[in-house]
């Protein structure tokens, strides 16, 4: 035994004399165990019976990843090569670090490459696995490919998109909607006493919401749109946005609905003109650009976001783990899975995941605060209204905790 106690053996000298005697006493000992007994009678030989071969039983093989009978399935579909592949990554991670925070042992999520497989086939792989429920994808084309795949089989899809047309037939909203955003820093710069408005956005589907959602608010608000001007990538095209601006009656605050820094070196051409005096305002755009603080042109702008305070504490964290920043958006993927753990603990494993739960009146929380999907299945956001000041921003209207009515 490999694992025994060695036993020390004593060595025995032989002479030649003992070596014969032990040899002869052998041979003997051979002799007599090699004598044949005779039996006295017949002798009956007992024949083996003749059987039928028994056929091999086939061994069953279960193809794809083996069913789990402790766990929740859940299918993350994010670009992980392609031009997408560090913001996939990084939604893939937060999921991880969220499971490890939540120490949740209801659920196995399970990543599939939308880049590789292509939208169709990462739903169809994702559901012959027995996924239950999906998480993403990013882009809103692929929630459109999705989601009519994942309606046949039942499986919701929570995306990660902001792309309102995307919302609806199973697929749910996660992204940052900016008719949100807007309709926030209006109703704060309406209640500061501003009344005129005016506002600057680009050409395209992210400006024609923008402008449709601007209009909206000011009017809801009980303000006025002086000037609504478009532009375009083209260089010049927003100095004669801003020319046109200036023939227009004064305004208190102007909307631009752009990145941070296509905002700020915006900002010297409308000090020339009659919003020399104009409040800035922002969009939700603004809050993943680490560098808008830093603008001195954007000192004193205002624009509305998610709240960044518990953002601030995961960045730190993710950082940690992974070595890296998170993508701004990876919070998405961290409060999917929140939500996830939070109905999974009425949700029976097994069964087709509870959908109508996912319109649960009082919401969810998570990083990026409070949210609740509406009736278009477009997540509805509380949002906090930062201004920048000094070189970083600060919070001049906190969001609400929770959501109050119906």
């Amino acid at each position: 035994m490999a694992d025994g106690v060695s036993i020390p053996q004593r060595r025995i000298a032989w002479t030649g004399a003992s070596l014969s005697r032990a040899l002869a006493l052998g041979a003997a000992l051979l002799l007599g165990a090699c004598q044949t007994v005779v039996p006295r009678g017949p002798v009956q030989v007992d024949r083996p019976q003749a059987t039928r071969p028994q056929a091999a039983r086939p061994v069953e093989v279960e193809q794809g990843i083996p069913a789990d009978t402790a766990r929740h399935r859940v299918a993350l579909l994010v670009p992980l090569t392609g031009s997408n592949a560090g913001v996939g990554q990084s939604l893939a991670n937060a999921t991880q670090l969220a499971l490890l925070d939540a120490r949740s042992e209801q659920l196995r999520i399970t990543t599939y490459d939308t880049a590789a497989l292509g939208a169709a086939g990462a739903v169809q792989r994702a559901i012959a696995e027995g996924n239950r429920l999906i998480l993403g994808p990013l882009l809103a084309e692929d929630v459109r490919i999705i989601t009519p795949i994942a309606k046949r089989a039942g499986v919701p899809v929570v995306s990660f998109s902001n792309d309102a047309s995307a919302a609806g037939n199973g697929a749910y909203l996660m992204g940052y909607v900016p008719g949100q955003s807007i309709g926030r820093v209006v109703d704060y710069a309406r209640g500061q006493g501003v009344e005129s408005f005016a506002g600057l956005v680009p050409n395209g589907l992210y400006g024609e919401r923008a402008s449709t959602s601007f209009l909206r608010a000011v009017e809801s608000a009980g303000g006025q749109v002086v000037t609504l001007q478009t532009y375009d990538r083209a260089p010049g095209s927003i100095t004669a946005a801003v020319t046109r601006m200036s023939k227009n009656s004064p305004y208190q605050a102007v909307l631009i609905a752009d990145g941070a820094s296509s905002a700020a070196s915006t900002v010297s051409l409308l000090r020339r003109g009659n919003g020399a005096s104009a409040r800035v305002l922002g969009t939700e755009l603004w809050n993943s650009d680490a560098s808008a603080a830093a603008k001195p042109a954007l000192n004193g702008a205002w624009f509305a976001s998610v709240p960044d305070a518990l953002y601030r504490q995961y960045a730190a964290k993710y950082r940690a783990r992974f070595g890296a920043a998170p993508f701004r958006l990876s919070s998405l993927g961290y409060d999917a899975v929140l939500l996830t753990v939070r109905i999974a603990r009425d949700w029976t494993i097994g069964t087709p995941f509870p959908e109508s739960r996912l319109h649960d009146r009082g919401g969810f929380g998570g990083i990026d605060g409070a949210f609740r999907f509406g009736r278009d299945n477009i997540a509805e956001r509380a949002l906090e209204v930062q201004e920048i000041r000094g070189g970083t921003t600060v919070v001049v209207s906190p969001a609400p905790t929770g959501f109050a009515g119906k």
